[in-house]
């Protein structure tokens, strides 16, 4: 049965290790793997709870907002779910619950640091029906021990009547060291951090609604890796800046 944004299958995901093995995500509908390349699907939704369903666990239903897998370690994802946060170590035919120490487990974006199969980005709001920052204070978040535990990020973000939201396509990583983290908010603003979410800063405000994040690093052969700047794009998406490695930005372009 659609939700509000329809049954949109909005995830896909590729396992390394398996070249026949994929998984996909889908609103209103669940995770599905295949092991075949794509001859056959099976539901993998065991313990993920479908909060709005007569059975609250369901073999599939489930209003899963995103999914994640870091290529090291193809057999672990993440997961956000329309209520919910999980983790699965043996390729989806289980989730546990790891919303400790969250302010909500109700969100949409999910993002794997680049290199450390043990750390992972998310930003929580407040409810599904308040979409909104927690207490209206924007605030990422980070578990570097696979969700044992999770900490706010919010040097250089607002604190006060933030009520933004970001989707799951609007937060990206560079992979620069350290790694770059970029998002963008519903209200137009797009931020980045140059330290893996330590301290923020404010890159660009004033756009349409952000749904997509993306950066790219280009090389002028005169003077090494320079960052680009964020260009405005098409169906409300947003491309970041990149960051060469001594964190010098070019002008406009």
């Amino acid at each position: 049965m659609p939700g509000n944004g329809g049954l949109a299958l909005h995830t896909i995901l590729l396992d390394p290790a398996d070249n026949q093995r994929m998984y996909v995500a889908i609103s209103a509908g669940g995770v599905y793997r295949t092991n075949d390349g794509g001859r056959t699907w099976t539901a993998q939704n065991r313990g993920i709870r479908a909060m709005f369903m007569p059975d609250k666990c369901p073999e599939f239903g489930q209003c899963v907002h995103k999914i994640a897998m870091h290529p090291g370690r193809p057999e672990r994802l993440f997961l956000q779910n329309h209520w919910g946060l999980y983790r699965s170590d043996n390729c989806a035919e289980s989730w546990i619950d790891i919303a400790n120490g969250v302010p909500s487990d109700f969100g949409f974006a999910v993002l794997m640091h680049p290199r450390n199969p043990d750390c992972v980005y998310i930003v929580p709001v407040e409810s599904d029906e308040f979409r909104c920052a927690c207490d209206g204070r924007l605030r990422v978040y980070r578990t570097r021990n696979g969700g044992s535990s999770w900490e706010p990020l919010m040097r250089g973000l607002p604190q006060k009547r933030a009520y933004e939201t970001v989707l799951r396509d609007a937060i990206t990583a560079d992979s620069f060291e350290p790694v770059g983290i970029y998002f963008g908010t519903r209200s137009g603003q797009l931020f980045g951090s140059r330290d893996e979410g330590r301290t923020w800063q404010k890159i660009l405000e004033g756009l349409p609604s952000v749904v997509c994040v993306r950066n790219a690093v280009f090389e002028d052969t005169s003077v090494g890796l320079r960052p680009t700047l964020p260009k405005a794009a098409p169906a409300s998406s947003h491309q970041t800046r990149s960051r060469s490695k001594s964190k010098t930005r070019s002008s406009k372009r």
